[in-house]
C-alpha cells in the first residue's frame, strides 16, 4: 500500500495538544486529512483545534484519557459521528517518570503502563475494526528508542515502550498474514523537544504522591530535560510519521544513527551475553 493518499481521509491522533502529537496533526492537516484530535488537557487541545481550523483545515477535539477504555470508545464514537469513517490512528499520548527499578512505586508502574501501553492497546482494539471496515488505513503508535534499548533510571517507561514495539510488530505481522489492506507502524523517537518531562502535570494527585524521589532519578530527569530541550522539532517528527503512513513503512526512526546501539546490543548478546551500556 505504497503512496497512500491521506487527502480527505480521517485521522485520529492522541496526545495532540502539544509535542509530537501536534506535529502529527499539522503534518496530516497539511496533507489534506480530516482530523480528530484527542488530549487530556482541554486548553492545549482547544488551541490546537483553533490553530488548524483557523487556516481552513477540518478538525475537531475530544478530551480523552487514553488510560480509560471508555474514553477511547467515546473517541471512536465521536469520530464516527463527525465524519462517518476513520482511516488512520496515531496512538501518541505518553508520560514518563524516573526512578531506579528498586525504588519505582507501584503507582509509578500503574500510571506509566496505563497510558503508555494500555492506551495503544485500547486504541488498536477499538479502532482496528472501524479502520478495517474502510478497506484501507494505517495504525501508528509512538514508542521510543527506550522501546529498543533499556536505560537505567527509566524502568517503567522502558517496559511500556518495549511493549508498544511488540504490540505494533505483532499487529503488522497479523495484518500481513491476513492479507489485510491496513498497515501498521511504530515511531521510535530519540531526543525530541516536547513536554514529556512535565508529564506529571496531568497525573492524579493521589498517584503522584506515591512517587518515590531518588537522587539517581532526579539526576537522570535533569539530564533528560536538558537533552530534550535541544532535541528535534516535533513538527519534523510529524512529517516523518506522515511519510511512513504514505509509504507503508513500519519503522519510524527520528535518529537513525541510534539504531547502531541496537545493533551493538545484538552483537554483544550473541558474543558474550553482556549488555551494551547506554
Amino acid at each position: 500500500m505504497s503512496n497512500y493518499d491521506v487527502r480527505d481521509k480521517v485521522a485520529v491522533i492522541t496526545g495532540a495538544g502539544s509535542g509530537i502529537g501536534l506535529g502529527m496533526a499539522r503534518a496530516f492537516a497539511a496533507a489534506g486529512a480530516k482530523l480528530v484530535l484527542a488530549d487530556i488537557e482541554t486548553g492545549p487541545l482547544d488551541a490546537a483545534v483553533a490553530e488548524l481550523t483557523g487556516v481552513g483545515h477540518a478538525a475537531v477535539g475530544v478530551r480523552t484519557d487514553v488510560s480509560k477504555l471508555a474514553d477511547i470508545e467515546a473517541l471512536a464514537e465521536a469520530t464516527m459521528d463527525t465524519y462517518g469513517a476513520v482511516h488512520v490512528l496515531c496512538n501518541n499520548a505518553g508520560v514518563g517518570c524516573a526512578a531506579p527499578i528498586g525504588q519505582t512505586s507501584l503507582a509509578d508502574w500503574e500510571w506509566t503502563l496505563a497510558i503508555d501501553l494500555w492506551g495503544p492497546i485500547y486504541g488498536v482494539k477499538t479502532f482496528l475494526p472501524l479502520i478495517e471496515q474502510q478497506g484501507e488505513g494505517h495504525i501508528n503508535s509512538t514508542a521510543s528508542m527506550a522501546g529498543l534499548l533499556a536505560t537505567a533510571s527509566l524502568g517503567a517507561y522502558n517496559v511500556a515502550k518495549h511493549g508498544v514495539v511488540a504490540l505494533m510488530a505483532s499487529l503488522e505481522r497479523d495484518l500481513r498474514v491476513a492479507k489485510s489492506p491496513v498497515r501498521a507502524s511504530v515511531l521510535c523517537p530519540g531526543p525530541i523537544n516536547t513536554n514529556i518531562v512535565r508529564s506529571e502535570r496531568n497525573r492524579p494527585a493521589d498517584s503522584a504522591a506515591q512517587h518515590i524521589d531518588t537522587k539517581q532519578g532526579e539526576r537522570f530527569w535533569q539530564m533528560l530535560t536538558e537533552t530534550l530541550a535541544q532535541g528535534m522539532d516535533p513538527d519534523d517528527v510529524g512529517r516523518l510519521v506522515l511519510d511512513a503512513v504514505q509509504t507503508g513503512r513500519f519503522w519510524v526512526l527520528t535518529h537513525p544513527a541510534m539504531a547502531g546501539l541496537v545493533q551493538a546490543q545484538v552483537e554483544a548478546m550473541t558474543a558474550d551475553g553482556s549488555l551494551v551500556r547506554v
